[in-house]
């Protein structure tokens, strides 16, 4: 039977509004109890475990999987309306790799980035992501038995490539899985970069691993997840909160939209309930990093109470605290080393992050980055803390604050709040509302309104780039003046 017949036939199976679901379940999202009794039940996640044996191949395990559903639609191109089955994309990935590299570089956002991966995989070759329009790394495969690697991404500092085995990446890949409840009659919607470890690990590896099918997307704009609407009855969508943002502004979050899941950046706690209030759908907040995979997930199935709770760690990962307060992550999806110079922070199955953190009643809440803190005067505040605050504001769309030279050595630090809004001259608005929820000093003393907060693939805020474009901005102010 042909793809496109497949696909048509797919389309017409009731929706979830025409079945019976059990206790806990519904289109405002799922609790993780729930979800994962609906699995057992249905045998979509759990019979999926991916758990490779030493010396397993990923590519073996892909086999398995076409060998389970190989007439089934694996993957749809929105974009060229052209679908493969599972049976089609194995055999896609028989083409001989282009000079037979040692390193294979899949990038953009096609189906041809998947086949890429698939290639490398059968030949063994070691996979490193690139995001669209970056030249490839300098550097040398890295040593066996890693297999991939993941660039960390600019907001954390220089980016560096973490190795990744196979073992590792499977267990990310579960993790987020069965903790999630991706299954295979939601396929997931593909909008976020595929080259970001968010993508990669949410889109990429639950279709290559777990038989997730995935729609790609051309792009993320409102008319195309409106469009989407008709590529089938249910969908999970992974977004990041400016997308989330943009997608509420213009009425497009569908019913169709089963599971919502929003990571890369803060979710704000006004856009989440405005959701939910709206269309019924809960976003669930996603937290992780490149350099271990998935970290915690939000499974409640109503809006949180805090905006800082980034939820309860997945399935197999263990968190804790160093005496420093900054959050250390354990798992088997931890990857390997950075490449090619290791540090002591990342490696054996650790990684200690750079995020100060709290952890009540086994939920995980963000206190800000170690590297962040501004110093004001002596005392020091979390960029987080303030941000939080301002996203209270009916007018604030999106915030991010950093502190720069105030040219005062008793001072250190001033303030800057970079907002995006719809309404103009609100700033003296927005003082008088931070000075209720926070200490005066930590009141902004520089505003920099700005259009759009502009964001990389994987949704992520560059604090650094915007601290770096507001000083370039006032210099040149100084000298016309």
């Amino acid at each position: 039977m042909a793809a496109t017949d497949l696909f048509e036939r797919w389309q017409t199976r009731p929706s979830d509004d025409d079945r019976q679901h059990p206790a806990g379940e519904g289109r405002r999202g799922h609790c993780e109890s729930a979800g994962l009794r609906r699995n057992d039940k249905f045998g979509l996640a759990t019979k999926t475990t991916v758990r490779l044996k030493k010396g397993q191949m990923l590519y073996e395990h892909w086999q398995k999987v076409v060998q389970r559903r190989r007439n089934e639609v694996a993957l749809r191109d929105l974009a060229s309306g052209q679908c493969w089955t599972f049976a089609q994309m194995d055999r896609e990935a028989e083409s001989p790799l282009p000079g037979d590299p040692a390193m294979v570089f899949p990038q953009g956002h096609s189906p041809e980035f998947i086949f890429a991966v698939l290639r490398a995989w059968r030949r063994r070759r070691v996979v490193c992501l690139l995001e669209s329009h970056h030249p490839p790394l300098t550097v040398s495969p890295p040593l066996p038995p890693c297999c991939h690697l993941k660039t960390t991404p600019a907001t954390t500092g220089v980016p560096r490539p973490v190795a990744f085995t196979e073992e590792q990446l499977a267990a990310d890949a579960e993790n987020i899985v069965t903790t999630m409840g991706l299954r295979p009659d939601w396929p997931n919607l593909g909008v976020i970069s595929m080259a970001y470890s968010y993508g990669f690990s949410n889109l990429v590896l639950p279709l290559l691993l777990h038989g997730v099918p995935l729609f790609l997307a051309p792009a993320p704009l409102p008319e195309i997840l409106r469009g989407a609407a008709k590529a089938h009855w249910d969908l999970t969508v992974a977004g990041v909160p400016a997308l989330w943002h943009a997608w509420h502004k213009a009425g497009v979050i569908l019913r169709n939209v089963r599971l919502a899941i929003s990571a890369g950046a803060p979710l704000p706690l006004a856009l989440e309930r405005a959701v939910f209030e709206e269309h019924g759908v809960k976003i669930h907040n996603f937290y992780g990093s490149a350099e271990c995979g998935g970290i915690a997930y939000d499974a409640t199935a109503i809006p949180r109470g805090d905006e800082s709770s980034v939820g309860c760690p997945l399935r197999n990962v263990k968190v804790s605290l160093n005496p420093n307060g900054v959050l250390v992550v354990r798992s088997r999806a931890v990857g390997e080393t950075y490449w090619p110079e290791p540090e002591e922070t990342l490696g054996g199955g650790v990684f200690q992050t750079c995020d100060l953190a709290e952890l009540k009643g086994g939920t995980v809440y963000l206190r800000g980055r170690t590297s962040d803190h501004i110093n004001v005067a002596g005392r020091k505040v979390s960029p987080a803390t303030i941000e939080q605050a301002l996203r209270e504001h009916e007018a604030v769309a999106e915030c991010l604050v950093f502190g720069v030279p105030s040219g005062n050595v008793d001072r250190i630090d001033h303030i800057v709040a970079c907002v995006t809004s719809d309404r103009h001259d609100i700033k003296d608005e927005l003082k008088q509302f931070l000075l209720q929820k926070l200490p005066s000093w930590q009141v902004p003393r520089e505003w920099w309104f700005v259009e759009s907060l502009g964001t990389d693939g994987n949704g992520t805020i560059s604090r650094a780039q915007w601290r770096k474009d507001f000083l370039e901005n006032r210099a040149k102010q100084s000298v016309a003046v």
